[in-house]
This record gives C-alpha cells, sequence and structure tokens, in this order.
C-alpha cells in the first residue's frame, strides 16, 4: 500500500510542477506564442557633408612594390629571421611601416589606453 501512495504523490507532484511551470513562465519573449509585431525603425537624416564620408586614398605600396620586396632574390637564402628583417627594411626604404617584433622585444598596441 504505501507504494501506491509513494507512486500516487509522486504523480501528482509532478503534475503540480507541470501546471506551476506552465502558469509561471514569464509572458513574451522569443517563444512566447505571442504575435511579432514589428516596430517602426527611424530613417537616419541625410548626411549634411557627403565630402567628409568619402575614402581616404590608399597610402600603402602597390601590390608590384610588395611582390618585388617578398619576392626579391636576396631573400631566398636568408633565414626566416633575418627574412623578416630584410622585409622591414626594405618597406621602411620606400615609407611604409611593416610590424617587425622579435622575441623579447617590448611591444605595444597602437590605440591602446593605459
Amino acid at each position: 500500500m504505501r507504494d501506491v501512495t509513494a507512486l500516487a504523490l509522486m504523480g501528482l507532484t509532478a503534475l503540480i510542477a507541470a501546471l506551476l511551470s506552465r502558469m509561471l513562465k514569464p509572458a513574451g519573449g522569443r517563444h512566447s506564442g505571442a504575435p511579432h509585431v514589428p516596430q517602426h525603425i527611424p530613417t537616419p537624416p541625410p548626411a549634411t557633408t557627403p565630402a567628409a564620408r568619402q575614402p581616404k586614398p590608399w597610402t600603402g605600396p602597390s601590390s608590384a612594390q610588395a611582390r618585388a620586396i617578398f619576392h626579391a632574390e636576396e631573400v631566398r637564402k636568408l633565414t626566416p629571421e633575418q627574412r623578416e628583417r630584410w622585409w622591414a627594411t626594405a618597406f621602411a626604404e620606400i615609407g611604409v611601416e611593416y610590424p617587425y617584433t622579435y622575441p623579447g622585444a617590448q611591444t605595444y598596441r597602437r590605440g591602446a589606453a593605459a
């Protein structure tokens, strides 16, 4: 008799828990079943200065310049470390900053606040 009573109490507890979970669910949300009402998204005002939105011209090396630096004959016989130094020097000669670093270097990030 005890087993039947325990099973009945467990079933009743599970039923009450299921009913409470359905009744206490928050209204709204992604899976609530409420119809989706699209909100009006305001359009931004037109730009008053169209010249300010023009992109900056490319200031880096041309593809031919970069290709000539990376595929130079002098570079092929160098070790990887020497090759990086050579590339950094070649880019510096044409006025381009090449992000060269070495193990143990105290590097910093540009634009990072201290």
